[in-house]
């Protein structure tokens, strides 16, 4: 990833890509998956997960992230979890720990992240969609 836009992916995103459902997303960033090399957040990871477990989301996380390591060159991010904690500790314009790790994520890498949530966009202004 060296040299190369990365981008991280809201968990709808991951969602929506592994549906097959590319067409639902913005223009913006569908031309940005096109080029840039994807990430996830270990946030979105564990986020599918509880999806999951509540019966929203059929699949694993294991299965969809595995699924979209293959299909769309994705990979998991190895910032420190202390490094994002500490990113995290200044969002506090959210109460939702997954939105608020995701975000930092990002933010800790001077990334963007695409999302269609309106109050991210409000808040992060790497947001596009």
């Amino acid at each position: 990833m060296d040299g190369i836009e990365v981008t991280y992916l809201d968990t709808h995103v991951l969602v929506r890509l592994y549906l097959g459902q590319i067409a639902e997303l913005g223009a913006a960033a569908r031309a940005t998956i096109e080029k840039d090399d994807l990430l996830v957040s270990a946030a979105a990871i564990v986020e599918l997960e509880y999806l999951h477990e509540i019966g929203r989301l059929r699949p694993t996380a294991a299965k969809l992230i595995h699924s979209l390591e293959q299909d769309v060159d994705l990979h998991v991010c190895d910032l420190p979890f202390r490094i994002v904690g500490e990113h995290a500790l200044a969002e506090k314009w959210t109460r939702d720990p997954f939105d608020r790790f995701i975000v930092a994520n990002a933010k800790a890498r001077q990334s963007k992240l695409i999302t269609k949530d309106e109050k991210i966009h409000r808040h992060f202004d790497g947001a596009i969609w």
